[in-house]
Order: structure tokens, then sequence, then C-alpha cells
């Protein structure tokens, strides 16, 4: 079940073929969800058949080893991911940003075309390393930056979270342009794995996501000036880093809700033949959950479309910018919402931690939705934008 398709017909063969691969992928991810749920650990069985069916480095251009997917191929992939484990899914988006920026903003940049052929040919899992500090959600100020010393860069960060650093092989950091640089000036780092260290300052036992091992660190690291991106943070962010993550999270909170949704079709069905076809009380809330998906489904599909279909350098417009913005905080809303139905349906079996009827795992998950990135935060920011937004005056405008 895919959420958009906005590539040429000529393309459906790959596309199938990717999709194909994400199965098998989401199958080993579902297999290990459990106990990675569990334990807090990271999804290695799902990463490791990651690698091996070549899915880290779909967006890659051709020329540097990968398969030039679109953004909406890797949301589609996260919503097939997501319906077997959140974790794997969540990682495998926040990967794919990632090699997205280094894609549409680094690619006349001769160390970040190696790094990127280095990605296709090695499989690399890249991280970020976008929070610090006490105001940890404001990914548009820093505290570190980056020092200069001739050609060579050193940088030193105490990052509120990055999500399976130890695990990755390279990061994108954040910093601050120069020392006496204001900590709106940001630029963006890529290190890869000998470059810098990491020591662990928070451990991650959290409600929900727990396999994505987000831990606190100090990050240090350096080396040569060549590995800042040749763009602003300001840009990159703008262009890429929002939108691209609200539009594949968006995909990892959808294949959730499916996951649980294909639950409690399940545990509605189990209940009608074990009762001459009688449905459970429950049922309603089914339909209720059914609805509520096909309507997430569309939002995220809208806003593919939206943004594949608009011009890079468009993508700052106020309108896009307010739209992809608020489709993090709808669809988040939309996916917790949909969950809670799909609980209610399977009623006691679904609120159980065991039993192959249990959402506690989804709902547990899915609340993170709200609180990556505040949905308060994003709302304040959006309101000047929304006085200048004229209400349509059609339907259809």
């Amino acid at each position: 079940m895919m959420i958009a398709r906005s590539i040429p017909t000529q393309n459906y063969s790959v596309t199938n073929d990717l999709m194909l691969r994400a199965e098998v992928v989401a199958a080993v991810a579902a297999k290990n969800a459990d106990a990675v749920d569990r334990d807090a650990r990271f999804p290695a069985e799902a990463l490791r058949a990651a690698r091996a069916h070549r899915l880290l480095d779909i967006l890659v251009p051709a020329e540097l080893g990968g398969e030039e997917a679109s953004v909406s191929d890797v949301v589609d992939v996260c919503y097939v991911l997501a319906r077997g484990c959140a974790s794997t899914a969540m990682i495998f988006a926040m990967h794919q940003i990632m090699v997205a920026i280094l894609v549409r903003h680094a690619l006349n940049s001769p160390w970040h075309r190696r790094l990127l052929q280095r990605l296709s040919t090695e499989q690399l899992l890249l991280a970020s390393s976008t929070t610090e500090g006490q105001g940890g959600g404001d990914l548009r100020k820093s505290a570190c930056a980056v020092e200069r010393i001739g050609s060579r860069i050193a940088l030193s960060k105490r990052a509120t979270v990055v999500s399976y650093g130890a695990q990755a092989d390279g990061i994108l950091t954040t910093a601050r342009r120069a020392v006496d640089a204001p900590p709106s000036d940001q630029v963006l780092v890529a290190l890869a794995k000998e470059d810098y260290r990491l020591e662990r300052t928070a451990d991650w036992d959290a409600l929900g996501m727990r396999g994505t091992c987000s831990t606190g660190v100090m990050l240090s690291g350096g080396g040569n000036i060549s590995q800042l991106l040749p763009e602003s943070y300001q840009v990159i962010h703008v262009q890429t880093m929002m939108p691209v993550a609200h539009l594949t999270w968006s995909g990892v909170w959808a294949g959730l809700a499916a996951g649980a949704v294909d639950r409690a079709r399940r545990f509605v069905r189990d209940v009608a033949r074990h009762a001459n076809g009688q449905l459970p009380p429950g049922a309603a809330h089914l339909t209720r959950a059914t609805s509520s998906l096909r309507a997430l489904r569309g939002i995220v599909a809208s806003a593919l479309q939206r943004f594949e279909t608009t011009e890079q350098t468009q993508l700052e417009s106020l309108d896009l910018q307010s739209v992809m913005n608020l489709l993090k905080v709808s669809t988040s809303e939309m996916a917790i919402s949909t969950v809670m139905s799909c609980m209610q349906a399977c009623g006691l079996s679904g609120y159980r931690n065991d039993g192959e009827f249990s959402v506690a795992r989804h709902l547990r998950d899915v609340l993170s939705s709200s609180t990556m990135i505040s949905n308060d935060r994003i709302l304040a920011n959006t309101a000047s934008a929304s006085l200048l937004t004229q209400v349509p005056r059609l339907l259809r405008d």
C-alpha cells in the first residue's frame, strides 16, 4: 500500500522492485520489533537487511552508484518499514534526510561527492546532530562553532540527542560558521566515522521509539574545511531539511498507524469468526481508524505531490513553508488518533503488551510524533505566517 506516486511511468518497474525489497526488510524488522522495543536496542537485524537489499543509497544519483529515487519513493519505503517496526523506519527516514541534503546541496563539492560514492558502495548509515543545550528543539540556532586553523576545522558540541550515533558511519552536524558568528549563522559539517568521537552524556530510556537509541552525547571532531557544505544551513533547512524531514516522518507515522489498523482489523475478524459473525462492541472504532488512516495517507500524498512539483528555490515561499511545517502537526495528531481508535477497537487485547492483537508498542511509538520537534513550537513559529495567509475564496483554490 503506497502513499503516493509522482514519478514517470517508465520508472514503475524500478519502483516496484524497490518496494519488494522494502517489504523483505520490513518483514525482518517486524520479526525483531518487540525485542528492539523491550531492550531499547538498535534494530541491527533490520539494518543489516537494509544494507543487503541496498536501501540506504536509493537517493544517490546513478552516476555515483545509487538509484536516483525520488523523495516519494523514500516516503513509501518509510511507510512500508513502519508497518513492521517504527524505530527501524525512523532511522531510515533520518538517514535519508541527510542523504537528500548532500544530493540537493553538495553535489558540486568533490569531498561530498566522494562521501556519496562511499555511501553507495559501502551502504553507509548517516546520522544527524542538530540539537544542543537547553533549547534542544530549536534547529535554527547553534551554540557550538567551527574553529578554523588554516585548511583544517574543529568543533565540540554538547548534543542533546543524537539518534543511533554509536551505530552510524558518519554524522552531519550544525554549528556556527565561526567562533564570533551569531547563533543563527549556521553551517552544516559532514564528518566521516574517523573524523569524530562521541562521549555519551545521557541514556535513552523512553516511552516509545526505543530502538532509535537517541542518546545525548558530547561530539568532538574535525577535518578539512572542504567538509563544510557549500550552502548555508539557513538555505539547507528551508529547502530540504525541514520539508524532507516532515514528509518522511509523516510516512513513518502513517505506516505505524497502518500497522495498528492491520491488527485491529484482524482482531475484529477473529472475534466475528468465533461469534457466528457478530461484530465486537469496538468494531465501530475500526471504522473510525480506517477512515482516519485514509485521510492521513491523503494528506501525505498531497504534500508529496506539491513538494515534488515545486522548484527547489521556490520552496522558500511563505505558503510552502507553512504547508510543510503544518504537515508535521496534522499528520502526527491524526496518527495518534488513528492508533487510539485501534486500541479501542481491540479493547483489552490491544491494551495488553503481549498477544498478536497488542497495539501498545504502536501507541507508545506514535506518541513521540507530537514531541519530536514540539507541535507547540511549530504552531507558535507559524502563527505570524498564518496572519498573512488569506482564507481561500473557493474550495479548490
